[in-house]
Formats: structure tokens, sequence, C-alpha cells
């Protein structure tokens, strides 16, 4: 039993949101009981006091799209190489790594993702993955990161017909494989859903057999929309546009997680509404890919559920929501648009989505509730409260403020230290992964 106190208690509870100096009990995976730190001391005199020495005490972020894939790429320079369009950036970069990687780089790939993510606050992601190399055995390779180091993660293989019939169905057989394995578990801390490429890298006969495979046993997982040519190729080729396509294919559902949609327009607003769909902005992704703004603001008008990710360009989904705001200002040369909604997709939105994955609740503090909880090594210069806390998120905190990591009641992190792993030693053994990965592209 763990009390996390002497902080400014930021819940995310509408019934209780704040308390100025708070604490959360925790007692195996779950919350006791928060409130006021000195009662609940005098309560519990036998848990574990953490002295969160006035920082901000909050729940643990959730990260709704990434690539743990892409983690041995960071710094990477291809000599010569100078994309133009979205496309070329795809077949040039990342397919190529996805062509390279070994279950060993898997391993070391998620290792180094899943570290930055715990260092940044992240307690739970859900990941989109891809290695046409060895394809067989890369979700379970994941998964047992994922146990090791005891985050959350909600896990799919990236199905597309890019590199041919054989490995198309290895990815159905991986995504159907893993479903049962994680199925089988019953455990809250790995799920699976279907993972999708995206509409141009899918004819209409694979997209079938996947959605005949699944049997509505899962959610899809696909990007959509991202690019203009995702866009051009559904109109040219099928005479509809991707959601319409997708939808006619019985892809979208109320556990489908549709990411980007760049380029959507009115009526595919309104389908994604009426299907329950659920979309994930990552707006870092999109600036540096040049493919565009979202139209955010229109479908959180509409009401769709809309979650935020980082696409694997950060762990830290703090930089994510400063972005999205960025963005979303910089489309509509409004200096006042798109704070609520940013912050709406980051600790409301998120929430939603990881609800329809996890058996328990993510997201907020309260009894009962997941003791996924992180301390923000965050002492405000301005009145700090319910009121302007998000303001304060925005503009004052980083992910590396992140001082304590718990997930399901375990501390993963403390004092800045990891807990579950010798980090210089597993860093050694990352870079020497990204060194076999940049020699064999070379």
């Amino acid at each position: 039993m763990y009390l996390i106190g002497n902080g400014r208690l930021l819940t995310r509870d509408p019934e209780l949101p704040y308390i100025e100096n708070g604490g959360v009990v925790t007692d195996g995976e779950l919350i006791v009981e928060i409130g006021e730190t000195d009662a609940l001391a005098e309560k519990y005199p036998e848990a574990e006091f953490i002295d969160a020495s006035h920082g901000v005490i909050m729940p643990g972020l959730i990260n709704a799209h990434t690539h743990c894939c892409r983690a041995l790429a960071k710094g990477l320079n291809i000599p010569y190489y100078n994309p133009t369009e979205f496309y070329e950036i795809l077949n040039g970069v990342w397919w190529r790594i996805d062509r390279n990687l070994t279950l060993h780089m898997d391993r070391m790939s998620a290792y180094a993702t899943i570290i930055d993510s715990i260092k940044n606050g992240v307690t739970t992601l859900f990941d989109h993955h891809a290695s046409n190399f060895q394809p067989c055995g890369s979700l379970m390779t994941i998964a047992s990161v994922v146990r090791s180091c005891g985050i959350r993660a909600c896990l799919c293989y990236e199905t597309s017909d890019r590199e041919g019939k054989e490995k198309c169905d290895e990815a159905i057989s991986e995504n159907l494989e893993f479903f049962e394995y994680a199925n089988s578990l019953n455990s809250n801390y790995i799920k699976a859903s279907f993972g999708l490429h995206a509409s141009f890298t899918l004819s209409n006969r694979t997209l079938q057999k996947c959605v005949s495979k699944n049997n509505g046993r899962m959610g899809f997982h696909i990007h959509v929309s991202e690019g203009v040519y995702d866009l051009c190729d559904s109109i040219q080729k099928y005479g509809v546009r991707p959601i319409r396509r997708l939808n006619d294919m019985g892809i979208l559902g109320s556990k489908t997680l549709l990411v980007h949609c760049t380029n959507v327009n009115d009526g595919e607003i309104e389908l994604i509404k009426s299907t329950d769909s659920m979309v994930i902005n990552n707006p870092q992704s999109n600036m540096l890919n040049a493919v565009g703004c979202a139209p955010i603001r229109q479908m959180h008008r509409n009401g769709i559920t809309l979650g935020l990710g980082t696409d694997a360009v950060t762990s830290d989904m703090l930089e994510s929501l400063k972005a999205s705001l960025a963005i979303q200002r910089h489309d509509t040369k409004l200096p006042n648009a798109g704070f609520d909604e940013a912050t709406s997709m980051l600790f409301d939105g998120n929430r939603r989505i990881a609800s329809r994955f996890f058996n328990t609740e993510l997201g907020i503090l309260k009894a009962g509730a997941a003791a996924d909880i992180i301390v923000m090594d965050y002492i405000p210069y301005t009145p700090f409260s319910e009121v302007n806390a998000d303001e304060h998120i925005m503009f004052g905190m980083s992910g590396k403020q992140c001082i304590l990591n718990m997930i399901g009641g375990k501390l993963l992190m403390r004092d800045r230290k990891l807990l579950f792993v010798d980090e210089e030693s597993m860093n050694k053994e990352i870079c020497k992964a990204a060194s076999e990965l940049w020699n064999k592209l070379k």
C-alpha cells in the first residue's frame, strides 16, 4: 500500500477535480481513496508515504498511436535521399526500415520506446507495428517487453499488400494469433487490435479477407487519408473516398481507430460519427510530413471520439499536445482556437478510447480506478487550480518533468530512476541494434 501525497492533486474526475494538498492511496493495482494528504496519512498509517514535494500528482498519460519499430531510426541520415512528397518518405524511409527489422531489433525498439514513454509519464500506449523481414512472432516479441517493463499496451501488426501476398497473409495471421494470445491472458496490460496500413496499400480482396478472418473479434487500427495520395488512390480505383470505402468494406466501428484523417470532408465526418469510430490526431507527424491539418475542430463539434498520438515522432505526450494547439491556430489563423480541442483529446478522448479496450478505468484518479499515477516536478509561478491547470500543462510542463511513474500500483520510476531495468546497460544493447540496422540500410 502506498500514499502518494503532499502534491497538487489533479484527478480528471469532474466530481472532485482538484485538491490543493492532495494524496492518492493505492492497494494492489487500484486506487483506494483520494483526499487531503494529512487525513489520508492518519487513516492509512500502514501505507508507505511517497512525498510529491508540492509537484503535480495526475493520472498517467495515454498515447493513442505510436510505432515502437521506429525507435532505432532516431537520427538516421540516408545519404543523397531528399524526398519531396509523402509517398517518397514512406517508400524510401519507413518501408525500407520495415524490410530490415529482425525480431531482436523489434525487441530493442520496444524497449527504447517504452523506456522513453515511462520517463515521459506515459502509462498506456497503442502500438502499430510493421517488420516485414520477420513478421511472425513480432507481436509476441513486443508483448514480452511490455510485460517486462510493466506498461499497458494495445498491439497490432500492419497488414498491407505492398510486399506481396505471402507477407500480407503472414500479417493477417500475426494479428489473429496475437489476439488469441492476448485474449487468453485476460489481462489489463496487454490487448490486441487488427492492424491495417492504409487504404491505398490494401485491395478490396485483402480487406474482405481481413474482415472475414477477424469475424468481429477486434476493432481495426488503420491510417486513413493521411496524405492526398490515399484520397486520390481511393477515388481513382474505387470511385469513393477512403472513409466511405472502408465503411463499405466493414472496417468502421466502435473499436476501430482511424489514424490521421487529415483529408476528410463533411460526409466522411458524419460517417465516422454514425459508426462511432475513433479518430487519432498526430499533429507533429502531420506537420513534418507536410500532409496538412486535420479538421479537429469540426470533428470535435460533431461529437466524434478524438484522441491524441505521437506517430513515433516523440514519446512526450505534452509535446504532441502543444503541437496540436499550434497547428490548429496556424491553420485557422485564429489565436483563440484549438485549446479545448487539444486538451480534450489528451485528457478526455484518450481515456475514453482506452476504456473501449481495457477493463479498468484509466486516465482518472478516483477510488476503484487503476493505480496509474505520475508526479510532475512542476512548481507554478502563478495560481494553480482546476480552473487553469490545463493552461499550466500546455504552456509550462514537459514530459521530462515526470519524476515518478506508477502503473497498476507498481512503481516503475521513482526520483527519475527506472526501477525495472538497468537503463545504462539496456541503452548499450539498443545502440548495438540501431547500429546493425543502420549498417543494413547502407
